[in-house]
């Protein structure tokens, strides 16, 4: 199957157009059905009432275009069942964490549903030999692809915590990994991302600041599988496998930062790492003066640069290629060392 620039295009502006649309129409639901996060937490940053289930507009509108595009562009068993491979676990997550949204599920049905998915996950894309680096070992690729799924998942989902900002930043990685994957003609990679930056700035539409509707837990475990199960799908076209590697990490440095920076800080002060506080980057970045929309897009500016560095990787040779990931692994160390040492809360 090979898709042409217009189609991606056509995918691009096809969801925008829809998650722009559905967004509005699930806010008001939301409010309707009192589906609503107040700030009468110690580690909320708003200050006034916003709605929930953002998410479930992300995942039709997701849902909805890649489908019909496959159906009207492709429409074989083979592909069929190549999408449904990685927008199935998304899906489940997404509902699961609809559940959350809607009453409060605690943190451990949350972490064995993801673990479920991340298995399930891992023996398909093994089975079907579409894992992106693999190890040459079965085992170790399915500790690896679980511990990668349910961690981004993880990752996605304390990250959305100031407005705009996860949904921001998985723009800038989608777009990224879909650069890289239409590059190296892995054109369901390509379409799938292009479709979930897509939804992502339709979202933000609705979801920058101040927000008026966020995506919740539906939406952030949806883009979590979504975009754990494509980056690990990439293959890139790297000189040496640990460059290979280093290639999806860098696409989400700054989500696995955020919550290597806050579970440490947790684990530090001998609390639960699924506890919320006011221990992620966003809140470090407002407190040391930055307002919630300029620190939020810092995050994005940041996850810029590191997906920068990872397009770059497959374009330049292999000395090249070495030093643009140590100067990035350089200075993701840096970043953390001083997020860590600045205030908790």
């Amino acid at each position: 199957m090979q898709i042409s620039t217009i189609d991606y295009a056509l995918l691009f502006l096809a969801t925008f157009a829809v998650v722009g649309a559905l967004t509005p129409l699930a806010r008001k639901f939301a409010i309707s059905r009192n589906v609503i996060d107040a700030p009468n937490l110690a580690h909320k940053t708003h200050k006034e009432p916003v709605p929930y289930l953002g998410g479930v507009a992300i995942i039709v509108g997701i849902g909805l275009i890649s489908f019909a595009a496959f159906i009207f562009r492709d429409g074989t068993s083979k592909n069929f069942w190549l999408e449904t491979s990685v927008m199935g676990p998304a899906l489940v997550l997404g509902i699961i964490g609809l559940l959350d949204d809607l009453k409060n599920l605690s943190p451990m049905p949350r972490f064995i549903a993801q673990t479920i998915a991340g298995i399930f996950t891992a023996v398909l894309l093994i089975s079907a030999k579409t894992v992106g680096t693999p190890t040459s070992s079965r085992l170790l690729d399915a500790l690896i692809t679980t511990f990668w799924i349910v961690g981004i998942c993880n990752s996605i989902n304390f990250f959305d915590n100031v407005d705009g900002g996860a949904a921001g930043t998985v723009a800038v990685s989608s777009t990224a990994l879909a650069i890289i994957a239409y590059n190296g003609d892995q054109y369901l990679i390509t379409a799938l991302a292009t479709v979930t930056s897509g939804a992502m700035i339709g979202f933000l539409l609705w979801n920058k600041s101040p927000a008026r509707i966020y995506m919740g837990d539906a939406g952030a475990l949806f883009l979590g599988v979504l975009i754990a199960t494509l980056t690990i799908r990439l293959h890139p076209d790297a000189e040496t496998k640990w460059t290979s590697f280093a290639t999806p990490v860098l696409l989400l440095a700054v989500p696995i930062l955020d919550t290597s920076v806050a579970v440490i800080s947790r684990l530090r002060r001998k609390i639960s790492p699924f506890q919320g506080g006011r221990d992620h980057l966003s809140h470090r970045l407002i407190r040391a003066g930055l307002s919630r929309p300029i620190a939020a897009v810092a995050l994005w500016i940041l996850s810029g640069l590191f997906a920068l560095c990872a397009v770059l990787i497959p374009l330049v040779g292999l000395r090249v290629e070495e030093t643009i990931v140590w100067i990035a692994a350089i200075t993701w160390a840096s970043l953390f060392m001083y997020f860590i040492q600045t205030s908790d809360s």
